[in-house]
């Protein structure tokens, strides 16, 4: 058993430095021949009944190396197509958009079928992860609000996007529980609703007919009240925005309010 680090791309908010730090993300892999595999490590996730591997694209990281990037090209480099990446932000506030335009300038031909989870996913034009949704390169969404985005509506609509629905605090929720080590974790949110019971299209094709369901909560009674399980949510690659960076990775935050 080994701990994996989650990689954080860190963006100096004065485009100074770029740097890459580590996130608190641990998760177990499979050995092979009492050596970790070389290039993708194989991740054991167990429930109740089952073991489950998948493969983890996390890009390899020296942790006794510097943390800073000469530009955002860089820091995007060794991104894989597949990965789950973690996206801060609240509307187009605090979004990571320097980093997501390079991962954009990639192409989807060098990196695409990404997973992204973040509260929403940006507006046409202004900013956010609607730059790769529109490439194409992210192919799956987990969000809490689609919100006024007519282009990424469409896209859902005819069978060009997959995207999953979670609200707002067991998002937040269920990112802390993967930061944390906690597979899973009950909620009264969503009891007695679509979200419960998996009514809300994943995916649609283009007549509309769903292709893919939402996934069935488990339900338990506790002091006569219904909670659902949520199970955590863990990425790849997590990016987001900051003021400045050091070397070892420290982030330093600024409102810039009113």
């Amino acid at each position: 058993m080994a701990t994996l680090r989650v990689s954080a791309l860190t963006l100096s908010r004065k485009a100074t430095s770029i740097a890459r730090v580590q996130l608190g993300f641990r998760a177990c892999y499979q050995r092979t021949c009492g050596r970790p595999s070389a290039s993708i490590h194989h991740a054991r996730y167990s429930t109740s009944s089952t073991t489950i591997e998948q493969p983890t694209r996390a890009p390899t990281i020296d942790r006794a190396a510097s943390k800073l990037y000469k530009d955002a090209d860089e820091a995007v480099a060794d991104l894989k197509s597949g990965s789950t990446i973690l996206s801060s932000g609240f509307g187009l506030c605090g979004v990571a958009d320097t980093l997501i335009s390079a991962i954009g300038r990639r192409g989807p031909d060098s990196i695409h079928s990404l997973t992204a989870v973040s509260n929403n996913a940006g507006a046409p034009g202004k900013g956010g992860l609607s730059t790769l949704t529109h490439s194409g390169q992210v192919n799956r969404l987990i969000i809490s609000y689609l919100g006024n985005n007519k282009a990424l509506e469409k896209k859902y609509l005819t069978g060009n996007i997959a995207i999953e629905l979670c609200p707002q605090g067991t998002l937040a929720e269920r990112l802390r529980a993967g930061g944390a080590g906690i597979p899973a974790f009950y909620t009264a949110t969503g009891a007695h609703t679509f979200l419960q019971d998996g009514k809300i299209p994943v995916r649609l094709d283009e007549s509309g007919k769903v292709l893919e369901h939402g996934k069935r909560r488990e339900t338990r009674v506790f002091n006569k009240k219904t909670y659902l399980m949520e199970t955590a949510l863990t990425g790849d690659v997590a990016i987001l925005r900051a003021w400045k960076a050091d070397e070892a990775g420290n982030c330093v935050f600024r409102y810039l309010g009113p």
